[in-house]
């Protein structure tokens, strides 16, 4: 199975970016795929802001923006699943071509503009969702919306009862103006206003904050304090990047959010930082493509992690090398469980 999945990767990064990404989407729906579920253990097994997670890695946002492979990502290895984002009306995103490999840097730089279904499509799919799996949904606002505050909690009533979290994305480089909502004042009355909207569903999902890596210390402290005083009950660190720093190859200089290797350290140091700023548990996000990368956020303060852009060159089945691999490094430095590691090497990236 793994050498047809280096395969169809190769073959993939022959086509266009995007249109691969949607080839491989409808390869995992045909069941050409994972099919034997998350690996798990007992040092695994982790309890991640209420919710009960077989393993601590999961998918990030905008690999299924419209939540349309949700049965075939659940017989994957991922502990939980994000899909989204989603925003209260559909909308084409930005310009094509807005997806590009960086192959020579294992990274991508993307400029999609919450391109989505919409808040009614991906509702009624999340209905049908796989009731085995803990699935959460990445919550957008609209180019050209009005109230762009508004348009996180117009999602979350509609889609919360479906999903057993929700990720607010103010930390998006890609529709214009949006990480201005970031700031103290804008960010509190936002994350309000979810927070209203949340406690209104029958059942109090819990939401979580999506945050970029290019925060100043001062302007990241101001998200921990407000983050600490919303109510929410963790923090995604972190976003993509605008930085261009040692990348290579013909699309470096391209526009847009940039994901993978060369985001690992500028993303792991952020989590760091904030993980002594907040009791808040944090998902670490950002070039993870290994047990022992995952292995550095958990020892950095990430409660659990995420991944996407590895995907691309190591195909699904990296999940399970992934949580195998981290199980193995717990029991080799006597970790009982994975709570235990937590934030055991933090000194290391301050």
């Amino acid at each position: 199975m793994k050498l047809l999945e280096q395969i169809g990767l190769a073959a993939l990064r022959r086509i266009d970016s995007e249109t691969a990404h949607g080839l491989a989407l409808k390869a995992l729906n045909t069941g050409l795929g994972p099919r034997g579920g998350p690996f798990t253990s007992d040092r695994l097994r982790t309890q991640f802001a209420g919710l009960d997670l077989p393993n601590p890695v999961g998918l990030a946002a905008g690999f299924d923006k419209n939540a349309t492979a949700l049965n075939a990502l659940a017989r994957t290895g991922f502990g939980f699943l994000e899909v989204g984002a989603a925003t209260p009306r559909p909308q084409p995103g930005n310009p094509k071509p807005r997806l590009f490999r960086l192959t020579e840097d294992q990274a991508a730089i993307n400029r999609f503009g919450f391109n989505n279904d919409g808040m009614e499509a991906i509702g009624t799919r999340l209905a049908q969702r796989p009731k085995d799996r803990v699935l959460g949904l990445n919550l957008g606002a609209n180019k050209d919306s009005t109230d762009r505050a508004a348009d996180f909690a117009t999602v979350l009533t509609h889609c919360g009862p479906h999903v057993d979290f929700a990720t607010v994305n103010v930390s998006s480089p890609n529709t214009e103006k949006l990480r201005d909502l970031q700031g103290k004042a804008a960010l509190a009355a936002l994350l309000a206003g979810v927070m209203d909207a949340r406690n209104a569903l029958e059942t109090k999902i819990p939401v979580f904050l999506k945050i970029a890596p290019d925060l100043t210390a001062d302007e990241l402290s101001e998200v921990a304090e407000v983050a600490n005083a919303s109510g929410i009950s963790a923090i995604v660190a972190t976003n993509t990047t605008l930085d261009r720093i040692g990348l290579h190859g013909p699309h470096a200089a391209e526009k847009g959010g940039l994901s993978g290797q060369p985001l690992f350290e500028k993303s792991t140091r952020t989590l760091a930082q904030l993980s002594g700023m907040t009791d808040l548990p944090i998902i670490g996000v950002g070039g993870v493509g290994s047990a022992e990368q995952a292995y550095q956020k958990i020892r950095a303060g990430a409660s659990v992690v995420q991944l996407y852009t590895a995907l691309v060159y190591g195909g699904v089945s990296l999940v399970d090398e992934i949580t195998r691999g981290l199980d193995a490094l717990l029991e080799r430095d006597g970790f009982a469980n994975i709570s235990d590691a937590v934030g055991s090497g933090r000194g290391d990236w301050l």
